[in-house]
């Protein structure tokens, strides 16, 4: 990096220009993420065309606004002729339209076929993400024929680890691997070779669905078809990588009570961050309400003995901690299909079962703390900790039941997570505390 700033500080742009072209796309793309504006779009003018269109996709989204505007119509229909039409279309949908215009206008009719052709799938979806750079094959050519083609239009392809096997019609017929057509027989038919059982995902297909594609089957590149089994695209394993940290930022958003955003922590506003986090933060503070009332209506029992409000924070605290391991717990399940619905009863009886070890366990410490720490009468003792074992018991039943049936219903499980779980297992706490009270200590 700071061999580079010299360089780019003394002016010498031929060392520079042969210096960047030895890294890494990623790297360059680093280099220019790390130096002033002004200095990123001179050393972006001074890489090679096809190597700066490489690079352009792995710059920040603002920084390839910034270029992009920067470039004569020319050099910037160059750059989106030259990059995968997936990443160029995630770029089309972040810009304003009329720079959008200027730049399409400029495309080859090809790039911009490609282009739309993305633009019009609905977001997150299978035909949304997928790209159309692919290598496809007809079944009666022989593997000599065949390894001809992917070397003519291999180049331009997304990639050549899997080649697709199509009729006149573009009907999806089979797959094979590049490694299996260099070991074929060269006079044997790509029909004769190929593999007719292909996995493949609808263009409409959620992108998270497509993501579990992936997981399961272990797969680098997957096809992308239409109702009519017509190969329209494919989606490689480095975009299901970005889709993957996606939505799992959008699930910990979501069970930390948080509108997902669509951008980095350090680009988001205050006032966004603002915008994000005040709705949930209002429902809480409504819904924190009831345990203010339930406290109000055992007014009289909290005179009477004084000492039972030392330990209504430590209850609540430790039942909203218990509802929250089984929630995330069931959530995380939920989302790696692990748990479906139909384990309901199961989930619940053994969450039941770890309620009970962890309500002894604990009311057993409390207790010992109670008396010889606290200084504590026995009868208080036993009903704060007679508390502490159906608080648990509540709040992992609760905690393991709600984003099973939010699930049900269709909304997203990860809204059931922490905050939400532990006001409700506070109230019941609480309710919990004050009639054990009331009925053993008699107020």
């Amino acid at each position: 990096m700071e061999e580079i700033k010299e360089l780019l500080e003394t002016k010498q742009y031929t060392r520079l220009r042969q210096k960047l072209i030895e890294l890494y796309d990623a790297d360059i793309a680093q280099v220019l993420e790390e130096i002033p504006e002004e200095d990123m779009i001179k050393v972006f003018r001074i890489l090679p065309k096809d190597k700066a269109a490489d690079v352009f996709a792995y710059l920040e989204v603002e920084h390839q606004q910034m270029i992009i505007t920067s470039l004569s119509e020319r050099d910037a229909a160059n750059i989106v002729n030259n990059m995968m039409a997936d990443d160029a279309a995630d770029l089309f949908e972040e810009m304003p339209a009329n720079v959008v215009r200027r730049i399409l206008a400029s495309a080859s009719a090809d790039t911009r076929r490609d282009i739309n052709h993305l633009l019009r799938y609905p977001d997150s979806s299978a035909g949304s993400i997928m790209t159309v750079e692919f290598v496809d094959l007809k079944e009666n050519l022989t593997v000599a024929q065949a390894l001809e083609r992917v070397r003519k239009v291999g180049r331009d392809s997304e990639t050549i680890n899997n080649l697709y096997v199509l009729d006149k019609s573009r009907t999806l017929l089979g797959i094979l691997t590049l490694r299996g057509l260099l070991l074929a027989d060269p006079d044997k038919t790509v029909g004769e070779i190929m593999e007719t059982n292909v996995v493949s995902v609808n263009t409409l297909m959620d992108q998270e669905d497509v993501a579990k594609q992936f997981k399961k089957y272990d797969f680098t590149a997957m096809p992308v078809v239409d109702n009519e089994n017509r190969l329209v695209g494919i989606i490689t394993v480095d975009d299901i990588v970005d889709i993957m940290e996606e939505e799992t930022t959008e699930d910990i958003e979501k069970m930390a009570a948080i509108v997902p955003s669509d951008k980095p922590y350090m680009k988001t506003s205050v006032f966004e961050t603002w915008k994000k986090r005040i709705p949930w933060l209002l429902l809480l503070m409504v819904s924190a309400t009831f345990t203010g009332s339930i406290m109000k209506n055992f007014e009289e029992a909290l005179g009477a003995i004084p000492a039972l409000s030392f330990f209504i924070p430590m209850l609540m605290d430790t039942g909203g901690n218990a509802g929250g391991q089984a929630s995330v717990t069931v959530i995380r399940g939920l989302s790696l299909e692990e748990i479906a619905f139909k384990d309901f009863f199961k989930v619940c009886w053994k969450e039941i079962r770890v309620a009970f070890l962890c309500g002894v366990t604990l009311a057993a410490c409390n207790f010992l703390k109670l008396l010889f720490f606290d200084k504590v009468g026995v009868t208080i003792a036993f009903v704060v900790c007679i508390t502490l074992i159906v608080a648990i018991f509540v709040a992992k039943l609760v905690g393991c039941s709600l984003p099973m049936v939010a699930k049900r219903l269709g909304f997203d499980p990860a809204v059931m997570a922490s905050p939400f779980i532990t006001t409700i297992v506070d109230a019941l706490s609480l309710i919990v505390y004050f009639a054990v009270a009331t009925n053993i200590l008699g107020i």
